[in-house]
């Protein structure tokens, strides 16, 4: 098996790189972040990714989600120094685990039955570890997976099953509900309709359409959107108030 090892300590890396040459491994990149991770994922192709948890900028749990929505996703075995309470909450969405400082024979059944993690057992484990916001949005595009700041996003406005994702130079669709969204990013969006967030620091007004209904204006885009009755005080609010 071709394996990427993603962990922030060199020493850490370098004991799985010499537990791993006694078995019937190759390994064939390094990483010490989670975005690391996620680029050599996309152009080395391993069959399995050893990934840390707690790493700088972008964690291992979220790192693995967007390895996840590769065409040919590799397994991922997560690498932990958790208590055995958290281990237990691992356990229960069915995700291999290594508890760290890692012994060669677990490594070794780890691999033997590695498994594909679920992006719903990676949300629950995200629910149970960490509930910062991302700071990026993994997109689609040309087949590739590419990262957006979340601090370029203007607007999030959703269509059926996808929602699309606006910055000032292009329009993304990615598959996450609006209302997951809403309450990952509550302090930067708002909700200004059933179907649409906006970045609050991007709003630059308000305008009537062509059919006379209030709308969201931005000073990047030209792109209206459309203010329900229902959120149209608190909008009308927050720009007196920041005016």
């Amino acid at each position: 098996m071709n394996v990427l090892i993603v962990d922030d300590e060199q020493l850490a890396r370098q004991r799985l790189r010499h537990m791993l040459s006694t078995m019937e491994c190759k390994v064939i990149g390094e990483a010490e972040t989670g975005e690391q991770a996620l680029k050599q994922s996309q152009l080395n192709h391993p069959d399995v990714v050893l990934m840390d948890i707690r790493m700088p900028g972008m964690d291992g749990l979220e790192a693995a989600s967007y390895i996840n929505r590769l065409d040919n996703p590799p397994a991922i075995i997560f690498t932990t120094a958790y208590n055995d309470h958290a281990l237990s909450a691992f356990e229960s969405h069915a995700v291999d685990y290594l508890l760290k400082p890692i012994k060669q024979d677990l490594l070794h059944k780890a691999l033997e039955a590695a498994k594909r993690v679920t992006r719903a057992q990676l949300n629950n484990l995200r629910t149970s570890t960490d509930e910062n916001a991302r700071s990026k949005i993994c997109v689609k595009t040309r087949g590739a997976l590419e990262l957006v700041p979340a601090e370029d996003i203007i607007y999030f406005k959703a269509d059926q099953k996808y929602v699309t994702l606006r910055t000032a130079d292009h329009e993304y669709l990615i598959e996450e509900a609006l209302k997951s969204l809403e309450t990952e990013f509550a302090n930067r969006f708002l909700r200004i309709h059933r179907n649409a967030l906006v970045a609050v620091d991007r709003i630059n007004g308000l305008a009537k359409n062509k059919e006379g209904h209030a709308c969201i204006t931005f000073t990047e885009v030209e792109d209206l959107l459309e203010v329900s009755r229902r959120h149209l005080p608190d909008i009308r609010s927050r720009l007196r108030k920041r005016a």
